[in-house]
């Protein structure tokens, strides 16, 4: 939930004004409720009325749901938009890099893209990662940078208190840039597709629901935080990643700070995304498609094709808006609340269904608009 895209929420806040703040507070709530209803989907009554978990993944949902149609539609639906996601995010990662260290090292006569590539060669080893042990210990430095990070940008903050001013929130804000925020917003939430493998892990899967209820509490309370100090601080000139603000003497250990754990939270979504690719191509008695050089082709595919995207659309916010509109929003929102009213629909009550049925409307066309406004923008910035 406190990922690096949690640098982008002042961004989004300069371009919605106090419905920023609103939405962040909307966007927890909405979020935990799809992710309790898509838990529930993975259960169903025994005889004796008794809830049975028949199902395990989110792909074991989807294809649960489109039976009739076709056995495997759903999952295949599930596990390219999964795709889509994790490496949209590693793209995200790469983007971020680039633009940390051309901020980092202004006086270095070398451009942004060019600091991409630099970066890329640091994550060619993720090709050899075969198992989720070193990838767990990548994650655990990078949550450790994370807290140092937020830490030493909100002391500055406070510092400049003096700074503060209710004024420069926006009473009334552009549409379209609103709906970027949206994006940004919703993106910065998305969690639902770990959710199935965490619940099932649990040692005690019935606190599930509270556990949910209080990390998105604190999540929201933190996020609200965070951006509502940095945005106060710097108004107007926010930018697109809010340590670009920091003072010179700050800025680059910051960026440091931040370049460090953009390449160790690379390789999660990266492994994740290669992992299902391959077990999806691996999953008939093709043996060529079960060698490690096959494994290693893969990975090596998506690892160019991240840098490559890297370079052509360079824009954090923008990027990140687009993939919240496109992916997050059919993950997070769409999809759970479809799922649901599919599998559940004699069981529920009137009140659950309407909720259901609002929240799929909402997510939506928050993804339409998302998705014309962030590739509008992404056009403007090309030409």
């Amino acid at each position: 939930f406190q990922g690096i895209f949690v640098l982008g929420l002042p961004y989004a806040l300069l371009h919605s004004g106090y419905s920023g703040l609103f939405l962040i507070i909307l966007a927890a709530a909405l979020c935990c409720y799809t992710g309790k209803i898509l838990i529930a989907c993975l259960y169903e009554e025994n005889e004796d009325g008794q809830l049975i978990r028949v199902r395990d993944t989110y792909e074991d949902i989807a294809n649960a749901c489109c039976k009739k149609l076709s056995p495997k539609l759903g999952g295949i639906f599930v596990n390219v938009t999964q795709v889509m996601e994790l490496i949209m995010t590693c793209i995200l990662y790469v983007v971020v890099s680039g633009n940390l260290l051309s901020h980092s090292f202004p006086y270095v006569p070398v451009t942004e893209k060019t600091w991409s590539v630099i970066a890329f060669v640091t994550l060619l080893p993720c090709v050899f990662i075969k198992t989720l042990k070193i990838v767990s210990k990548l994650s655990q430095l990078c949550s450790l940078v994370h807290f140092i990070i937020i830490l030493v940008v909100m002391i500055y903050c406070l510092t400049q208190i003096h700074r503060w001013s209710w004024a420069k929130f926006r009473l009334s804000v552009e549409f379209e840039d609103f709906l970027v925020s949206v994006g940004v917003i919703i993106f910065s939430y998305t969690s639902q597709i770990f959710l199935p493998t965490l619940e099932g892990n649990m040692k005690n899967p019935g606190e599930f629901r509270c556990m949910l209820n209080w990390t998105h509490f604190f999540a929201c309370v933190l996020k609200t935080t965070f951006a509502l100090t940095a945005f106060l601080t710097w108004g107007e000139e926010t930018k697109e990643v809010i340590t670009d603000n920091l003072p010179s003497f700050l800025q680059t250990l910051v960026n440091l700070c931040l370049l460090t754990k953009a390449l160790l939270s690379y390789p999660l979504p990266f492994f994740a995304a290669t992992e299902i690719v391959y077990a999806c191509i691996s999953r008939g008695n093709h043996s060529n498609y079960r060698s490690p050089l096959f494994a290693l082709g893969v990975r090596g595919s998506f690892l160019l094709l991240t840098l490559l995207m890297a370079m052509f659309i360079p824009h954090f916010a923008l990027l990140m808006g687009l993939t919240g509109s496109v992916t997050g929003a059919a993950m997070t929102f769409l999809l759970p609340s479809l799922f649901h009213l599919k599998l559940k629909w004699k069981k529920l009550s009137f009140l659950e269904k309407c909720a259901d049925i609002t929240v799929f409307i909402l997510g939506f066309l928050c993804s339409i608009a998302g998705i014309v406004c962030s590739i509008k923008g992404l056009l403007e910035v090309f030409r």
